[in-house]
């Protein structure tokens, strides 16, 4: 049962930004610096879901400091959390027992990471976000931005958030209060990877219609703070192989900075094919080889979160504009895979966005399309970024992780001396909901049990992930058919939510004899890293904000 709605407050503004990240803040300190040089006014609002800005940011993260340098010049005087600078750089090849080193001289010079920073990308959104409100931002936390706006026109004029005390069943409880509409010239979508708002836009206006399809992996993180003779501050480590298939894309990272913290994670492309593969069980297990178990053993895991991570890079991007607005950042799909960034680009698009938009509203403009957004993307480092390292991803898929790779780096290098591609721009070919085999051709994986002091189980890593949400609320994961997990699903694909969420979202329970099987929905574990609405292999899973503030509080991630 729904109540019929009331009138909704609004509030105008010139510009309306949906993400609290590193895009949105960015195009918001950059619409301000621009209105500063002319001494105009030009009036900002941030909406972000977290209970406050970086409290879903999740990210390795070494950054490449040149979006932020561009943003900020004076970034290190104003004292901006990128506080371990890179010192040791090594690539690994796992095997079960062991590791090959690959030498760093393999690499062309875009992969290294000297000269880059180690950080808590959470942490660097909270600087940016107080640097946004110093200048006259309005940032919002808690508030959802749920609804797309638009005039009879069709374009879009802004956002509504949504609305809070509602109950399970659609009820109005005594705490409801509306939603309430954000209205803007231009509104710039910055939701991160598989953004809800960025999806309904994309197919409304047909944004990637001639374009690859988007691709994804599953990243995995832990923080761990590990005694000091464990501690290598500036330590970059990243790694391929066990305990992955050579036909599943994926690998590990771990970053040594600040007060003896060790980030450890692990990527699975989402592309894999097996569906008893559990990405959070594969990260569990990596931890336990002897070449890693070391570095974190007699330290306290004190964090953990996931987040998808966009993958399809420079063939995937779609049409940046729509009537009304754009998509920056990973809305939009800058990660450079090989290189594990996606930061840097982010802060460039935002910056770009926010010129087009400050040139336009000189000019007087409201609710066109950007056109000299993309523009300028193509003629920036971020488009050069993606283009040269564009054969990666599906080399990788192709060939595997052995040949895939090595034929991957020599299409990086022949991009970086000449400028070219013997393989031209390959194809992506199908998303990745669609590469599961059924589970009769598939063989189960038997992963050991978490020791509890190393690897550890999904219920007690949601915790350190500090999730909540309003337990009486409607489910914020939708099923279009609450019918298809068990009588298709199952049968088909052994029913794979239950292991490619990393949060135990997602259950089948059945009675004491074994029967009667049920699909159990345990929201209140999301930890909002979207796998479930990109690998449904039917995507009968639609993935919409619930209350606003709801889901991880990540510390220092």
């Amino acid at each position: 049962m729904s109540e019929e709605r009331p009138d909704r407050e609004s509030m105008e503004y010139d510009v309306v930004i949906v993400g609290g990240g590193p895009a949105g803040l960015s195009a918001a300190i950059r619409l301000k610096q621009r209105a500063a040089e002319k001494g105009e006014e030009i009036s900002v609002c941030v909406l972000e879901k977290g209970a406050e800005i970086g409290a879903h940011i999740l990210s390795g993260a070494v950054i490449d400091p040149i979006g932020l340098t561009e943003l900020i010049p004076d970034w290190k005087e104003k004292g901006a959390p990128l506080e371990t600078p890179v010192t040791d750089d090594r690539f690994l090849y796992m095997g079960p027992a062991g590791h090959l080193r690959v030498p760093n001289f393999i690499f062309p010079p875009l992969m290294s990471n000297h000269g880059n920073y180690i950080a808590s990308l959470g942490n660097v959104c909270r600087w940016l976000a107080q640097q946004a409100e110093e200048l006259g931002v309005e940032i919002y936390p808690g508030f959802a931005a749920a609804e797309v706006l638009y005039d009879r026109q069709g374009r879009v004029i802004g956002v509504a958030t949504g609305d809070m005390g509602v109950g399970r069943e659609g009820e109005h409880k005594s705490s409801f209060t509306p939603g309430m509409e954000l209205l803007g010239k231009y509104t710039l979508i910055a939701e991160g990877v598989r953004g809800s708002l960025a999806k309904q836009l994309i197919k409304k206006f047909e944004l990637s219609a001639g374009r690859e399809p988007q691709k994804f992996g599953i990243g995995l993180k832990e923080l761990w703070q590990v005694p000091a003779a464990n501690h290598k501050p500036g330590l970059v480590v990243h790694t391929m192989g066990w305990p992955l298939s050579n036909d599943t894309g994926g690998g590990s990272f771990m970053y040594h900075f600040g007060d003896n913290y060790v980030a450890i994670g692990f990527v699975v492309h989402l592309n894999y094919k097996n569906p008893y593969l559990s990405p959070f069980d594969e990260f569990q297990r990596y931890k336990t080889h002897p070449s890693i178990r070391p570095y974190l053993e007699g330290g306290k895991r004190i964090a953990y979160g996931a987040r998808a991570i966009t993958e399809g890079g420079f063939q995937s991007v779609p049409k940046l504009i729509f009537p009304g607005g754009a998509l920056i950042g990973c809305s939009a799909g800058f990660v450079n895979v090989p290189r594990i960034k996606g930061s840097h680009n982010a802060i460039a698009t935002g910056m770009m966005a926010a010129d087009a938009i400050a040139d336009a509203l000189a000019e007087g403009r409201a609710h066109d399309e950007l056109t000299a957004y993309p523009e300028a993307y193509e003629g920036s480092h971020v488009y050069q970024d993606l283009k040269r390292v564009r054969n990666v991803k599906p080399l990788w898929t192709r060939f595997g992780t052995f040949l895939g790779v090595g034929l991957g780096g020599f299409d990086m290098w022949m991009n970086q001396l000449f400028g070219v591609s013997l393989f031209g721009t390959l194809k992506h070919g199908k998303p990745d909901y669609a590469s599961l085999d059924t589970a009769a051709k598939s063989q189960p994986i038997s992963y050991p049990k978490p020791d509890g002091v190393i690897s550890f189980d999904k219920l007690s890593s949601v915790f350190l992930s500090n999730t909540n949400h309003e337990e009486d609320q409607p489910v914020h994961l939708t099923l279009k058919d609450p019918a298809v997990p068990i009588a298709y699903n199952l049968p088909t694909y052994a029913e794979p939510a239950q292991r490619y969420c990393p949060a135990g979202v997602y259950e089948v329970v059945r009675d004491e004899k074994g029967d009667n099987p049920r699909f159990v929905i345990n929201a209140q574990n999301c930890v909002h890293c979207k796998t479930c609405d990109i690998k449904d292999p039917t995507q009968n899973i639609n993935w919409v904000v619930p209350e606003g503030g709801g889901g991880p509080g990540y510390p220092n991630m």
